[in-house]
């Protein structure tokens, strides 16, 4: 049997996916082989592929080694290399609280990752983000959505959704920037009391010093974002060390490519562009509150 380092460790992640899909878009850009990396590393070609396919950990000097092997000197890109596979490992060794819920199901990755993101973006057409919901809210969403046929799966999903949010506090929170559309400000979800919670509990996350909060409003008209709600997690500054979560009514999609999160941090820019500032949105909940 012996001590394999792998054994047991030969799960995809979304780091690694994207770790492995830097390197090997390195390895091709230089018309080498996965051989050619295998040699570098002392290795076999088929931890090689391995690496590329995100389903094991990386250590730094192997990451160094394969940069090296690839031409690439710029220690800039070589440490976001860097910075990913720490992360990466990171996620691995977490045994979080999320895995004693179930319930979760799909979002268990997400939820994993946002553990150890240093920052959310976040765009949101129809719903207040997760991280920001009350526990009413969370429920009246849940009950709504109608996934669940057991009723007592839904106070599960509700303490998670709860216990996501302890990021956005302590020595260490999280960087939160949401934008949220108007309409989804309106939408009585719950009823009338529950909105009217999420809204002042909106209003006070607004004060907190890592929580920027924007609106886009009716009035923008047609705008970049329509398309789709999305979050942008970061595990460094915003736009080094980005993967996209875009939620969909069949599955949830992560983007792991530089060019997807180009393109949705682009987006992102443009939307909060033509949202509301801070101080203008604040107004604006609070209209909202005192309307409903």
């Amino acid at each position: 049997m012996g001590n394999n380092p792998d054994r047991g460790r030969t799960v995809t992640t979304v780091l690694g996916r994207r770790l492995g899909g830097e390197l090997l878009r390195m390895r091709e850009a230089r018309d080498l082989r996965q051989a050619h990396a295998a040699e570098a590393l002392t290795a076999s070609v088929t931890k090689v592929a391995k690496i590329e396919r995100g389903q094991v950990p990386m250590r730094d000097p192997d990451v160094r080694a394969l940069c090296h092997l690839y031409g690439e000197g710029d220690e800039v890109v070589i440490g976001k290399l860097l910075a990913l596979a720490k992360a990466d490992r990171e996620r691995r060794k977490a045994h979080g609280w999320w895995n004693q819920y179930p319930q979760l199901e799909a979002m268990v990755e997400y939820v994993a990752l946002e553990d150890i993101a240093t920052n959310i973006r976040t765009w949101q057409l129809a719903v207040v983000p997760g991280l920001l919901q009350t526990p009413d809210y969370a429920r009246a969403l849940a009950v709504g959505n109608g996934h669940w046929e057991d009723p007592d799966e839904i106070e599960p999903f509700v303490e998670s959704r709860m216990a996501r949010q302890a990021r956005l506090h302590g020595d260490a929170p999280l960087e939160l920037w949401a934008v949220v559309h108007e309409a989804a400000l309106r939408q009585l979800v719950g009823g009338r009391e529950v909105m009217r919670a999420q809204l002042g509990h909106l209003l006070d996350m607004a004060r907190q010093p890592n929580v920027k909060l924007q609106v886009l409003p009716y009035l923008t008209g047609a705008h970049p974002g329509m398309t789709s709600a999305f979050t942008i997690v970061s595990f460094a500054e915003p736009g080094a060390l980005d993967v996209v979560h875009v939620d969909t009514t069949s599955s949830t999609v992560w983007l792991e490519s530089d060019t997807d999160a180009d393109h949705h941090n682009g987006l992102f820019d443009r939307i909060t562009r033509l949202g509301l500032a801070g101080q203008n949105s604040v107004r604006l909940i609070d209209s909202i509150l005192k309307e409903t």
